[in-house]
């Protein structure tokens, strides 16, 4: 309660607000990925946060945990269902489909942007959370799943992140063969009933693939000499894998196979993969992904191959500022503060600003502004992290220049003349413009 007495109002739980200081490391790994999407001929779809429920139903599963338990889901006005999307393949292929984009025609697509999931909100791990994610359709061979897992790969090493995390990798082979691995599993754990638990149990009819990525320790001996589905894959599967596998080993990718990767969404098939760390503590997963080749037909449209992945980046820059990856320069602040030294020299101060942010369009400059006294607007320079600060008083303006104070390096100020500032700069910031 406010000193006022109005109940102040605060964010949801789980769904934090990113703050100024915050901003600048988003904007550094966005970039990056932004990049690297344009370097392998990736474009950028963006779909609503909001889809009719059923879209989300019929991709991820009835009886799977984020449609039973995590959605956002409500009626709106004309009663129709709708729901907030838990994950952004679905809303991928939805608009794909719906724009006639997969129509006789190939796609690389990458999207970014809030997916949201009622769970405990747990570091790095949130209620409203951020991912970028790649989805490519019409390819069938083994070559775009190695393209898409060595574009990931080359987004580690581009953020220093290589050593600290390990791809893991596994086929699910087609849906006949995962059908008929389903029942010699169910036939397994029905023989250790005693030893599942209640998650456990409930999935047993309803999708026991998913008993293989229990995390609880009780289960581990059992799950561990459990029948594994790559024992049961048909040939088709296996030699794609067997493709796949070398190409990584070609392009000089280490993995290992986990027999227990089975990915939580339904519509995996084939190839599903998962890079993790153990950096942020127990073992966590950065980015999965995998091969889909049926949920467009599912979703209505034509059998279409598609692969792809996801990347949490809540967890993402948690590593890096774990790691302390994250450079100085791409923490946010400005190059120059200019300063005028009092309210005379204000007009002056606003005309040059503008000039220097037409000459040097690279250039971070902010402008003091609300007046007070000189150390006041000294402090606001030194608190603003630039590297200098340009003043600007009666007397500079009286002889067309400005004074350079530098306030992060132990250098005497200088003059400089107002018509060569813009060059002045250039060679003591190293600024490309």
């Amino acid at each position: 309660m406010s000193k006022t007495g109005v109940k102040k109002i605060q964010a949801i739980r789980g769904m934090n607000d990113l703050l100024p200081s915050d901003s600048p490391r988003w904007q550094f790994f966005e970039t990056k990925v932004r990049q690297l999407m344009l370097r392998y001929g990736f474009n950028e779809i963006r779909t609503p946060i909001v889809e009719q429920t059923a879209l989300f139903a019929r991709s991820i599963g009835e009886v799977t945990d984020i449609v039973e338990k995590e959605m956002y889901t409500f009626d709106d006005r004309n009663s129709e269902s709708l729901t907030l999307r838990p994950e952004g393949t679905a809303s991928c292929v939805r608009a794909a489909m719906e724009h006639g984009l997969l129509y006789n025609q190939t796609q690389r697509l990458w999207y970014q942007g809030p997916m949201f999931r009622y769970e405990r909100p747990q570091k790095g791990r949130y209620r409203q959370f951020h991912q970028i994610g790649v989805e490519t359709f019409g390819f069938d061979g083994p070559d775009i799943d190695a393209e898409v897992i060595l574009l990931s790969a080359r987004l580690w090493q581009e953020l220093g992140l290589m050593e600290h995390v390990t791809l893991e990798l596994n086929s699910l082979g087609s849906s006949e063969a995962r059908a008929a691995y389903r029942d010699t599993l169910v036939a397994y754990f029905e023989q250790h009933r005693d030893v599942l638990d209640e998650d456990s149990l409930r999935r047993l009819t309803s999708n026991p693939l998913r008993i293989l990525d229990s995390k609880n320790p009780a289960m581990a001996d059992m799950l561990n000499t459990a029948p594994q589905l790559m024992d049961h894959l048909d040939t088709e599967s296996r030699e794609h894998f067997e493709q796949l596998t070398k190409i990584l080993e070609a392009a000089g990718i280490p993995y290992v196979i986990n027999p227990r990767l089975v990915r939580g969404l339904d519509y995996y098939c084939r190839t599903v993969f998962e890079w993790t760390t153990t950096a942020l503590g127990s073992q966590g997963t950065v980015c999965a992904g995998g091969r889909y080749d049926g949920l467009v037909e599912q979703l209505g449209g034509k059998p279409t191959p598609a692969v792809g992945f996801a990347m949490g980046i809540e967890r993402l820059i948690l590593l890096l500022e774990t790691l302390q990856l994250i450079p100085d320069d791409a923490l946010g602040g400005c190059d120059v503060f200019l300063l005028p030294m009092d309210d005379n020299a204000t007009l002056a101060a606003i005309t040059l600003a503008e000039q220097l942010r037409s000459e040097l369009p690279t250039l971070r400059l902010q402008l003091h502004c609300g007046g007070g006294s000189f150390k006041s607007r000294m402090k606001k320079a030194d608190k603003s992290n630039a590297t200098m600060a340009i003043l600007l008083g009666e007397d500079e303006i009286a002889e067309q220049s400005a004074t350079l104070k530098f306030l992060r390096d132990d250098r005497e100020q200088q003059r400089a003349s107002i018509a060569m500032l813009g060059d002045t700069l250039r060679e003591l910031l190293v600024i490309n413009a």
